[in-house]
């Protein structure tokens, strides 16, 4: 930036910005859902992402740099992690520091800006790859430290100024790091006609040491600790800005270059979609992420600019980010981009967002020019005043400091510089003093050390716990002040005696101790897990004496959550993990877990939140599909969902994870609003806890098919489970065959063999009668109820009509259904199929379920029809279009088939009549007709019956058996219905957490076995004995005709 008046006009040079990915290795949680790898990089510029649904398909990015922090490394002696053989291509953090770091200090020892960005997913490696941690420093403390030895090794006929100023931005709003003061409403981006966009009052301050910076950054990210805290927001979803000013003066010549290098750690870039606002009313997280979407939009407009793209307009103006990002992106900087990428399956689409984010990124160019500026004697006068014009001398320094940023310091004489380092050395002072004191209480009391989901910001606040009593809660007068969602001005006492610390809540005010919450005195032991409030998690440091060599790292958040989650009876073996047959949890329900327990924080913050606002909200987690199974019996997908009810209308919501998190985002604004005195209520469509009424799935019933591929009529009384796999109420259903008038099927139409109705016409009825118990109209006699179910190829769901204010209703309706040509795919349905339906619950206001039966296909009696995937190919053909052609088209293809029948039948016939002509040559006209050979018998399978009936004297004795055989299936089929049903209840029973109940669980469990054997026994039993019965009878026949 130009800080004074120019010699010339430097030549700008065009850089594109330089673009870099880097792949970590899978976190914890990655690890435990059993991810897989679908990144690679060939060579040090091109990386490819495979597509884990359909492994073939691939897709190569080509960057300027690609890292491959995957795996191939370990840890040296130092703690550093480094290659683990020579052929390993991983690469650390001096390999990224060597490529984009030096980098940036190149640009800014020649006096060009430099700029860099970190973007990715939250959890991606960006804070790492930018700060680092532990002994695995990241680029920013690498270039503050590098750019000061290279000072230490210069001319001595120069002069270095270095000042280092650290913001953040969350919800459009700036916020010095660096400032004890909290402005509300946060400071202001100005605009200067010369200097650009600017923070007005942004702190900066001056650095002569890189142990200053250091300190600095620590000091910026105890802030943003206590900031993240008290708003109750995830240090993921804030920028974070740090800019170093470094100019150089060459004091033999009067020239000075000025170099702005700003490296900026972006919020998480997943909000953007995949935890977005899919499906939902509200828009995704309003202000919250308006910088980041704001900022694909400058870097698409400027990409298109780039390949000779028409853009009118480039939106910096749109959010505070991108205003402050101007000279970076399209302006006077040297920039790069890190892109920030989780290597796992799960993450996919995340992934593939970075990739093209940062593919759009690399076609913005820039116009950089060497800063030089001249010292004059007018400036340094003018300064002199401004400083003069100041009362004290605290106001002094924030003014040089504000002069400095604003690109007026500068021109200021060596006397002023030297006068902003010492009121800088004094504020140093005051910080080691305060900073020696800490670690030396540290060493001897013992204290609570905050536990952050940012690693980076784990361990910075310390609260001591001093001899006696002390009180902990918002009030400025309690011994440890505490911050956060949940916590009351007086929220829990501390007792530090005889050796011994106690916590005790008071009334009401939430404590969790090792996930267990809390009500009474408690003693709490070293390295105890508190969690005060809804979701403010320390770890308690006990006396000296109690310490060992512990590694406090492994207690991190995830650990906080887990414990909590196990505590509360929250298990895999509780989301139906089981295994997937080969030892291992099954990695669909291990992510399912790792969302619950991610989600059991925020939902807490949420129910705070609505309890502080009165919004009278419940939410509580529920996992879709937990106890339910598709149509054939095998376990559906399971998804968390987040169960809101309103305790006072009683208005239930079911919503998914990505709009819950949305909804939090809306709920946090609005939170903060209040907190910030303007009030925590907005028009109603504009709530975050508010919707629209809606009809709420409750539950799933099976009814089994099979002995409807019979035509055997079906009477079930059937329970609805809901996602809990509970009862939820009980359905009774009949699934009648029938004739095409709708006559019922009886005895005399059962087949043996389902194959004999391939081919032919099936008509069968399906009547609801009642549903009974329904839970949903017990807890408010105001709701109503409708069901749905849909049968093979039908495309849309049927619904039945709604019932209002009736517990037990009478719903009496039925449909009947035709396949005009049975076809093997629908036999094989019938036989391992079960008809599902849903039970859903109507609310007051909510709009009831309704589908169009114009699109169904009818028959010419008005049946809806079904295996119509014969029809469908034709109409899709284009040969007919109306259902009255169609069915025509069916009865046409039926006539062929029975014209071919009947050949057949006159073909064996004829040849009968020419073996018996034969045989009575033969033998003479007294002897008896030997009978016919197999090879004429009728080889159409459904001439088989008719024929046989025609032919065969015995037939009435054949239909006989016949019948009786028929009711023997239909016996054992219904007997088998309730044994399934059985066996799918006690597949999702799940042991109690409680050991008391553990015994009698098993006891009912044995006991549910022992009826479960007895039925299928006795099932077999009176199978066997009923077709004993048949064959005996059929043989005495046999017998007795001869």
């Amino acid at each position: 930036m130009n800080n004074g008046k120019r010699m010339k006009m430097p030549t700008p040079s065009i850089d594109s910005v330089k673009v870099a990915v880097r792949v970590r290795p899978f976190s914890q949680r990655e690890k435990n859902s059993g991810s897989k790898c679908v990144i690679s990089m060939h060579s040090r510029t091109t990386t490819t992402i495979q597509d884990p649904k359909n492994p073939e398909h691939t897709k190569t990015f080509t960057f300027d740099l690609a890292y491959w922090s995957h795996n191939g490394f370990q840890m040296d002696r130092d703690g550093v992690f480094i290659s683990a053989d020579p052929n390993s291509k991983f690469a650390g953090q001096r390999d990224v520091f060597r490529d984009l770091g030096q980098g940036i200090l190149d640009s800014a020892w020649q006096g060009y800006n430099a700029t860099l960005l970190a973007y990715g997913q939250t959890g991606s490696g960006k804070s790492y790859s930018m700060m680092g941690f532990g002994a695995n420093k990241g680029i920013i403390p690498n270039v503050c430290e590098e750019l000061f030895q290279a000072i230490e090794n210069r001319e001595r006929n120069q002069e270095y100024q270095v000042t280092f100023s650290m913001l953040e931005i969350y919800n459009e709003q700036v916020r010095d790091l660096l400032s004890r003061t909290k402005k509300p409403g946060g400071l202001k981006v100005r605009e200067d006609q010369q200097l650009g966009f600017y923070v007005e009052g942004l702190k900066s301050v001056p650095c002569e040491s890189y142990a200053q910076i250091e300190r600095l950054m620590e000091q910026g990210a105890k802030s943003r600790t206590t900031a993240a805290t008290n708003m109750n927001v995830s240090s993921s979803r804030s920028h974070m800005v740090i800019t170093i000013q470094f100019k150089q003066v060459f004091l033999n010549t009067d020239l000075a270059q000025q170099s702005s290098i700003n490296l900026v750690d972006l919020a998480g870039s997943e909000r953007q979609k995949s935890s977005g606002s899919e499906g939902d009313r509200l828009r995704e997280g309003s202000r919250v992420n308006l910088s980041l979407t704001n900022l694909g939009n400058v870097i698409s407009a400027l990409a298109d600019a780039a390949m000779g793209k028409k853009v009118l307009h480039i939106p910096y103006r749109d959010s505070v980010l991108t205003k402050l990002l101007q000279s970076a992106l399209g302006g006077n900087s040297r920039t790069a981009l890190i892109a920030a990428i989780s290597p796992a399956d799960i993450c996919y689409e995340e992934t593939l967002s970075t990739l093209r984010y940062a593919e759009r990124a690399k076609n913005v160019r820039n116009k950089a020019v060497v800063n030089t500026s001249t010292l004059m004697r007018e400036s340094r006068a003018e300064n002199s005043k401004l400083l003069l014009r100041c009362g004290n001398s605290r106001t002094t320094a924030q003014t040089a400091y504000s002069l400095e940023e604003h690109g007026l310091g500068p021109h200021a004489n060596q006397l002023t510089w030297a006068h902003l380092l010492e009121q800088a050395r004094q504020e140093w002072q005051q910080h080691y003093v305060a900073v020696a004191q800490e670690r030396q209480m540290a060493k001897t009391l013992p204290h609570l050390l905050n536990i952050n989901e940012d690693p980076q910001l784990t361990g910075l606040l310390k609260h001591f716990v001093q001899a006696g009593a002390c009180d902990a809660g918002r009030a400025a007068s309690n011994a440890i002040t505490l911050q956060g969602l949940g916590i009351s001005d007086k929220h829990a006492s501390f007792t530090n005696m005889d050796g011994k610390v106690t916590v005790t809540p008071y009334s009401k005010c939430k404590v969790v101790v090792n996930g267990v919450p809390i009500t009474a005195r408690t003693r709490l032991q070293h390295l105890d897990r508190i969690i005060l409030g809804s979701n403010s998690a320390y770890l308690y440091i006990g006396f000296p004496s109690e310490r060992g060599g512990e590694d406090l790292s492994r207690f991190d958040y995830d650990f906080f959550q887990l414990e909590r989650a196990a505590a509360e009876g929250v298990s895999v073996d509780k989301l139906g993990a089981g295994n997937s047959g080969h030892g291992k949890a099954d990695p669909s329900v291990l992510a399912v877990f790792q969302d619950y327990v991610k989600l059991m924080p925020l939902v807490a913050e949420a129910n705070q939140m609505s309890e502080e606002l009165k919004k009278e909200l419940k939410m509580e987690l529920k996992v879709k599909n937990l106890a339910s199974s598709d149509s054939r019996g095998y376990d559906l997908q399971k998804e968390v969902m987040v169960k809101v009810t309103n305790q006072r209308t009683h208005e239930v919501w079911m919503w998914s994870k990505a709009k819950f998190i949305n909804r939090k985002f809306l709920m946090e604004e609005l939170y903060q609003c209040f907190l910030d005195g303007e009030g925590g209520q907005v028009a109603q469509d504009d709530d975050p806890f508010w919707d629209p009424a809606e009809a709420i799935h409750l539950g799933s019933a099976h009814i089994w098919l099979q002995s409807l591929a019979y035509c055997i009529k079906l009477e079930e009384q059937v329970e609805f489970l809901n996602c809990d796999g509970l009862e939820e109420a009980v359905l009774h259903i009949h699934v009648t065959p029938c004739s095409p008038a709708g006559q019922a099927c009886g005895e005399e139409d059962v087949v043996t063999d389902p194959w004999e109705l391939l081919g032919k016409r099936m008509d069968f009825q399906i009547h609801i009668v009642r549903c009974l118990g329904t839970r949903w109209l017990k807890e408010d006699a105001e709701r109503g109820i409708q069901m749905g179910y849909r049968i093979y190829d039908l495309p849309h769901t049927l619904y039945t009509k709604p019932v209002w204010k009736v517990v037990n209703p009478q719903i009496e309706e039925s449909v009947q259904f035709t396949a005009l040509n049975a076809s093997q795919d629908f036999l094989n349905y019938l036989q391992t199929n079960a008809l599902i339906v849903d039970l859903w619950g109507l609310q007051g206001g909510c709009t009831e379920l309704s589908c169009s039966r114009l699109d169904l296909m009818v028959t010419g009696e008005g049946h809806i029809m079904v295996d119509t995937k014969k029809i469908s190919t034709v109409m899709d053909t284009g040969q007919t279009t109306s259902t009255q052609t169609s069915e025509l088209y069916l009865q046409l293809l039926k006539l062929e088939q029975e014209t071919e029948l009947l050949r057949n039948i006159n073909r064996a016939l004829r040849e009968e009549n020419v073996y018996l002509r034969g045989s009575l040559e033969k033998t003479g006209s007294s002897q008896q007709a030997h009978k016919p050979p197999d090879s004429l018998k009728i080889t159409a399978r459904g001439a088989q019956v008719p024929a046989a009936r025609k032919m065969n004297p015995k037939c009435p004795r054949r239909a006989s058996s016949d019948g009786e055989f028929a009711k023997a299936l239909k016996a054992f089929y219904q007997s088998m219905n309730v044994a399934r049903g059985q066996f799918l209840k006690l597949r999702h029973y799940k042991p109690p957490e409680d050991d008391q109940m553990l015994r009698p669980f098993v006891q009912q469990q044995s006991q549910m076995l022992r009826d479960f054997g007895d039925l299928l026994e006795s099932s077999l039993w009176k199978l066997k004995n009923d077709v004993a019965l048949i064959v005996k009878k059929k043989r005495e026949c046999l017998l007795h005709s001869e």
